[in-house]
């Protein structure tokens, strides 16, 4: 298949790119140019200037590809952009979970109405990342419901590529003891491992399925269990402080990802249980 990335340079992108080359297909990666990629001759590039209509509508126009995998829409004018610049057969959009207003466990693709509140087509910063990728999905729901376009939904993506390093706070800061605020040590969350889902997004290019669709490994794990953890192998014991420093994951209520649709499809996402305690051991590892 001939496929168009947008974004796939960086962390799960990568992983993703390399499963779609895995399985034979025709890649251009489109990007503004200004991150080296390792793919080498395996792919076509694009330069383009993703926040830009006259940018996209200049590199774009007059292309056709199977499919489109945007990792890099944020807002619902990025969407309006892709969608009027791009002929293509299939548009697979990088959402989040974040689009859901109520967090509990199990969320269902349904739980989000992206037809029940109206679209406003802005920027990426006109409002707060949630906001922002609601109305990014307003625009698919509102405006391109005759397309076919598939929206992603993952929770927190973590893996030892994470160049958030959101997870790597709570280990460093336990080994060395410094003071960490934390407002949600006891919620159960749910996770996906970065190149599971590099995975999925490779797997849904030719799967018949339309609309939104949740990606997350199986089960959930509280912050507590982690730190628990941590302080075991090395020793250490962590300091939790109303006056330490916010912890990356505070306000993020207990809630789980129900991924039912995905597995329908035949994809089977791992166990949570089964690989975060290795990945805890390699940012240990690191921190020594």
């Amino acid at each position: 298949m001939k496929i168009l990335v947008m974004g796939g340079t960086r962390f799960f992108g990568i992983h993703m790119v390399n499963e779609l080359l895995s399985k034979g297909h025709d890649i251009t990666i489109a990007t503004r140019g200004k991150v080296s990629d390792g793919y080498g001759s395996k792919v076509k590039r694009v330069i383009i200037e993703r926040t830009s209509e006259k940018s996209m509508k200049t590199a774009l126009s007059g292309r056709h590809y199977d499919v489109v995998i945007d990792k890099i829409a944020y807002c619902s004018n990025d969407i309006k952009y892709a969608m009027e610049s791009i002929d293509c057969d299939k548009y697979i959009h990088m959402s989040s979970t974040a689009v859901y207003e109520s967090k509990h466990m199990s969320i269902r693709e349904s739980e989000f109405n992206g037809v029940s509140k109206e679209l406003v087509w802005c920027d990426r910063k006109a409002f707060p990342y949630e906001e922002i990728k609601r109305q990014a999905e307003y625009a698919l729901w509102q405006e391109y419901s005759n397309r076919n376009w598939i929206a992603v939904r993952y929770p927190f993506v973590i893996g030892k590529d994470d160049y958030t390093k959101r997870l790597l706070y709570y280990v460093e800061h336990t080994i060395k003891s410094v003071p960490m605020n934390i407002d949600n040590l006891d919620y159960q969350m749910g996770y996906i491992r970065s190149d599971e889902a590099g995975k999925f997004m490779a797997f849904l290019v030719d799967k018949d399925v339309r609309g939104a669709i949740n990606g997350s490994s199986e089960g959930t794990i509280s912050i507590r269990e982690m730190i628990e953890y941590i302080e075991k192998k090395t020793g250490t014991k962590a300091v939790i402080d109303k006056t330490g420093d916010n912890a990356p994951y505070n306000g993020v209520p207990e809630y789980s990802i129900n991924t039912e649709k995905a597995r329908g499809l035949g994809f089977s996402f791992s166990v949570l249980q089964d690989w975060i305690y290795k990945l805890l051991d390699y940012y240990i590892w690191m921190m020594n």
